[in-house]
């Protein structure tokens, strides 16, 4: 049987609690299959999310709704091998 992750909206209640999204520009760090960045990518200004598991970046591309696609990106790679731009973001997240 396959389950709902936060059926109650608790993680993503708290997450908001703790980190103002709204109109961000956001770097998350293992970001796996998306499951975290669904969570803040609708109030964010951007976010470019990576991660090295090329199999869960895939489903994290394929889950992305249409209005979101201009302002999420999925990229394959790790902190050794992503060249970010400084100061480019405002909020960074390690999931």
């Amino acid at each position: 049987m396959i389950g709902r992750i936060d059926p109650e909206g608790v993680e993503t209640r708290v997450i908001h609690e703790l980190i103002d999204f709204v109109g961000k520009d956001v770097l998350e760090i293992g970001c796996g299959d998306g499951r975290l960045t669904w969570r803040f990518a609708d109030v964010a200004a951007s976010v470019l999310a990576f991660d090295p598991d090329e199999s869960a970046v895939a489903t994290a591309r394929e889950q992305i709704r249409d209005d979101l696609k201009a302002k999420v990106s999925f990229h394959i790679a790790d902190t050794t091998n992503i060249e970010l731009a400084q100061d480019a973001y405002d909020i960074a997240v390690f999931s």
